[in-house]
Formats: C-alpha cells, structure tokens, sequence
C-alpha cells in the first residue's frame, strides 16, 4: 500500500465564467420539513467542493426556513446553484442575492 497524496483547493474553478469576481451568496429557502431536506440541499454544494460560511435552519410547522451564507463563487454559480435546489421536490420557494446587494423585497416583506 502507499499512501495518496491529494491537495485541497478552497474553492472550485468556474468554467462558465472564469473571469467573473467571487462573490458571497445569500440563499433563502423554504422547504417542507422533511427529514431529508436539509442533506439533499448542502449537498448540491459539497458537490462543488463548497462549504457555506452560515447556515440557519427554523422549522415552523410543516415547513423549514434554510439562510445559507456562501462565500468564493461567481454570481453566475450561485444562481445555477440556486436554480439546481429549486427544482428539488420538497422546496417551496428560494431566494438567493449577492451581499452587497439589496435584500429582495419579497423576502424583506416576509421577514417582518
């Protein structure tokens, strides 16, 4: 046996916009409170070698409110990312702006 050496990048290369400035993500999302919910969406970014900065999980009923704090990926990533959750069975809605960007009103609204 012999051991294998591997190097760990902090973030993954994006080849759709390889020019484009890292941002940091915001995502909300709402979700039936299933006992799986929560693996099935941070998985579509252990996928991509990503490990969020925050994550906050509420449960209120029937339903999960997930905020996810993202940092290192283009915009154009994050929405592809967001659009991928999106289309999971079990979420209801997602939301998802860059930090130095005005929260969007739905959410500021929903919020209160």
């Amino acid at each position: 046996m012999h051991a294998v050496e591997t190097t760990h990048s902090v973030c993954r290369v994006d080849a759709w916009a390889v020019d484009s400035a890292h941002c940091q993500a915001h995502y909300q999302i709402v979700a039936e409170a299933e006992p799986d919910v929560l693996c099935r969406v941070l998985n579509y970014f252990a996928l991509q070698f990503l490990t969020p900065r925050q994550v906050n999980v509420n449960r209120q009923e029937d339903l999960l409110t997930l905020d996810i704090v993202m940092d290192g990926l283009s915009w154009h990533r994050a929405q592809v990312i967001g659009e991928k959750i999106r289309n999971l069975i079990s979420v209801c809605t997602l939301e998802v702006w860059p930090a130095d960007a005005v929260r969007p009103q739905a959410l500021a609204a929903g919020a209160q």
